[in-house]
Order: C-alpha cells, then structure tokens, then sequence
C-alpha cells in the first residue's frame, strides 16, 4: 500500500493540469475567507490605518477586473509558451524528454500561480457592491463606514497576488530558455539519474553475487504494457501469508504481454494468489524513472545518439550525456546491486527479484552509444577518458575489467572508421587508457 501511494503521488505531480487545479482550489478558499472576513468586520481596523486610501467600489471592480482579465491572458501566453518549449525539445532532445518538461516545477507552478489569482479576483469581483445596489445583506454592508460594501481586506491580498504574478513572470521568462538548454537538460537527467542508483541501491563497496531464484510453477502477465511499478512490500506480505517463494522474471521497465512468464512461484498455486500478486504490479503504455534508473541512462543514450547523428552532428553536447553517463556507471558500479527487499535481518526474503549486475547497465549505457561515438574521433577520445576515470573510485576488479573491455570494444570500432590523422591520435589516446589500466591492476 505505501508503494502504491508513493506511485498514485508521483503520477499525480506528474500531471500538468495538478498544480492548476489544486490552486484554483486554495485561491477560491482563499477568497472566501477573505470576504468572510471583511463582512464580519475584522477589517475595520484598515480604515484607521493612515497610509491605506479605502476604495471606492468602482475602484474596486475595475482593479478586479483588470486584475482577472490579465492573469488569464498571462496564463494563457505561459501555457502557449511552454507548448513550444516542449516541441523544440522533444524534436530536438527525443521524444522521452516530454515527459521532463511536463514535470518540470518551474512550469507548472508558474500556470497555476496566474490561474489561481485569476480565480482568486473573480470571486472577490462578485462581492463588491456599488454604492446606488442594495446590499444582499444589509446588515453586514451598513457595518462598513462606505456606502456599498467593498472587501479592503480582499483587496490587498489581491495587490499582493499580483506582486507575486509580476514575480513568477519574471522567474518563467528566465525559465523557460534556461530549461531548454541542453547542459541543463543533461544535469537534470543525470542528477536525478545519480539520486535514483543511490536510492536504488543504497550499499555501498559491497559486491555479493544475487541470490539465486528457484523454480516453481509460472504466473503469467494478465496485460500488455511496461512494468511501471512493483509494490516488492505487498509482495513479501503476500508470499509470507501463503508461505511461498516468488522468483520474478521480469523487472521494472520491461515490455510484457498477456502469458507472458510473470514470476514462479514456489510453495502453492499461482491461481490461489493470482489476484492478490498482479495488484502488486503497475502496467502502463510508458516507461517512467520510478524504480527504472535504466530509463535515465536510455534518456542520456538517446541524446547523445541524435547530437552525432549527421544530421546533428553535435559531438560537443554527445561529449556531456558521455560525462553523465561515466559518474552513473562509477556510481553503480561501486554499488551492491541487490535489491533489499525485506531488509538485512531477514536473510530468507521470500521475493526474489530478478537480479540486475554491472554488465547490463554497462551495455545499455556505453555498450548503446559505441558504435555512434566511434565515428566521431574527439567524442571517441573522450570517451576512453570517461571510462578510465568511472574506473577510477571502483573497487571490484571484475567490474573494472568489464569497463577495459568495453574500452576495447571502442578502439576495435574506431579502427573501422577513422583513418589518417585521426585515428593516430586516437590510438596514442587508446595507449594511454591501456597503460592507465595496466598501472592501476599492477596497483592493486
């Protein structure tokens, strides 16, 4: 259950319509307080106060009217705004990256600020009462010491709203062209990819093989779709209360389709917990980063992959997502990649997932890019250089041999592509990272 709720929070931030609606929420809250204030007199003190002119009640309704008028023109030029910025990047980054400018904060609470304070006004708007109008009621309006009613007090919340629109304006017009920056873009994604290894697997300098699954009769998937989710708390529970073992056979952000081998289970029959195991797992038409840290590093892949494109041909910014992508290896690389499922006081955890290792996060990382990278002789360069210096904080010599291999892999394709000048300077590059590697094992 707490899974589940840490997913229905995440999707629903990730909503671009989330903040817009919460805010028209609190901003109508917002006003009828305001005015329930003002009609039961706690204003009164603002007409004492020297420097505050009361307003009059046309005075009023025109603030308040401009007031809303504006913020739904600025609210609809944000929102026009941002479309394009999301076009530019999805045309240009990939069309994974929507997804990171839909949740992107700094767009979302800039709309909802404007359409809350649009929704504050309109409220407000409807309580002032001209001076020639009968009160709705009399009582509370004769209370005021103007004719009319005008809400003093909802009117200076509503100056402050707007104080903070100019504000937010002017945070979104230096947000938008600094978001789509493309070093921006790749900090972002490598930042959140660094945050997503180190909650993923938590140990550090500790390298134990996975466990190793057992055999049972199979459950299959029921849907078809990405594995967006799996809830591994409702899944112990629920292996501990029918005193079985799950083996799972996939992991979070693989394709699966209907009969398609789910898990086996060990200990009792797939059709007595059918019900109760498949609510434990989220399918959807999408990949998303929650649980899936290979999805950020597909995400780097990809950019890099159209910057050396020849239609791009951007080694520069292929440079950068190669960067992110040797501080993600060295991080995961010196990481257990054993997923702690039920905590280290329970050694029989009775779900086993299916293990990830070094080598596969090595191969969808470096591994995707090579054949792209070794065409290009300074991106090929820099990128022995990342793999030597990912190499560096690791401590386990077979995952250091992995990176030399995949340094290997490198040259033995830059040999096929780049000839003259070039590929003698790549060569002396490649004698270097052979040497720094040699020098480092003879170290050890």
């Amino acid at each position: 259950m707490t899974a589940e709720i840490r997913w229905f929070w995440a999707r629903l931030n990730a909503n671009y319509w989330f903040y817009p609606a919460l805010f028209s929420i609190l901003a109508a809250l917002l006003a009828l307080a305001m005015i329930w204030l003002d009609r039961s007199g706690f204003a009164e003190f603002l007409n004492d106060v020297n420097w505050i002119v009361p307003s009059r009640p046309k005075g009023a309704a025109d603030m308040l009217t401009v007031m809303a008028g504006s913020m739904i023109g600025v609210a609809s030029t944000v929102f026009s705004i941002t479309l394009v910025a999301v076009t530019y990047a999805s045309g240009n980054y990939g069309p994974r990256l929507l997804t990171n400018f839909l949740e992107d904060r700094g767009n979302q609470l800039s709309l909802a600020t404007f359409i809350g304070s649009f929704v504050y006004a309109l409220i407000v708007l409807r309580s002032v009462r001209a001076e020639d109008e009968t009160p709705a009621t009399g009582a509370e309006a004769a209370s005021t010491a103007l004719p009319g009613f005008v809400p003093q007090l909802s009117l200076l919340v509503a100056y402050a709203l707007m104080a903070i629109c100019v504000a937010v304006l002017v945070f979104f017009l230096n947000h938008i062209p600094s978001s789509i920056r493309i070093n921006k873009v790749l900090q972002g994604i490598g930042t959140r990819l660094l945050d997503a290894i180190r909650e993923t697997y938590p140990v550090e300098d500790e390298f134990s093989d996975a466990r190793e699954q057992v055999a049972g009769e199979t459950l299959t998937a029921w849907g078809t779709g990405y594995v967006q989710m799996i809830d591994f708390e409702d899944l112990a529970t629920a292996a501990r209360n029918c005193g079985c073992t799950f083996s799972l056979k996939v992991r979070t952000g693989d394709f699966v389709h209907r009969d398609l081998p789910l898990m086996e289970i060990k200990g009792c029959k797939p059709e007595d917990i059918e019900d109760r195991v498949r609510q434990c797992f989220t399918l959807g038409p999408t990949r998303t980063p929650e649980q899936d840290p290979q999805f950020l590093i597909d995400e780097l892949v990809e950019i890099g992959l159209r910057a050396l494109s020849p239609g791009i041909n951007d080694p520069f910014t292929a440079i950068t997502a190669l960067h992110w992508l040797g501080a993600a290896t060295s991080e995961i690389g010196r990481r257990d990649l054993r997923k702690d499922i039920c905590g280290k006081e329970d050694e029989e955890c009775p779900v086993i997932p299916l293990p990830d290792n070094f080598e596969h996060y090595l191969k969808r990382g470096f591994g995707s890019i090579r054949s792209a990278v070794a065409s290009s002789p300074i991106a090929a360069e820099v990128m022995l250089d990342t793999i030597a210096h990912a190499a560096l904080p690791i401590r386990d010599e077979r995952r250091q041999r992995m990176l030399r291999e995949e340094g290997r892999l490198l040259a033995e394709q830059a040999r096929e592509i780049l000839v003259g000048p070039d590929l003698a300077r790549f060569e002396a590059q490649s004698g270097r990272f052979d040497r720094n590697f040699w020098d480092d094992a003879t170290a050890d």
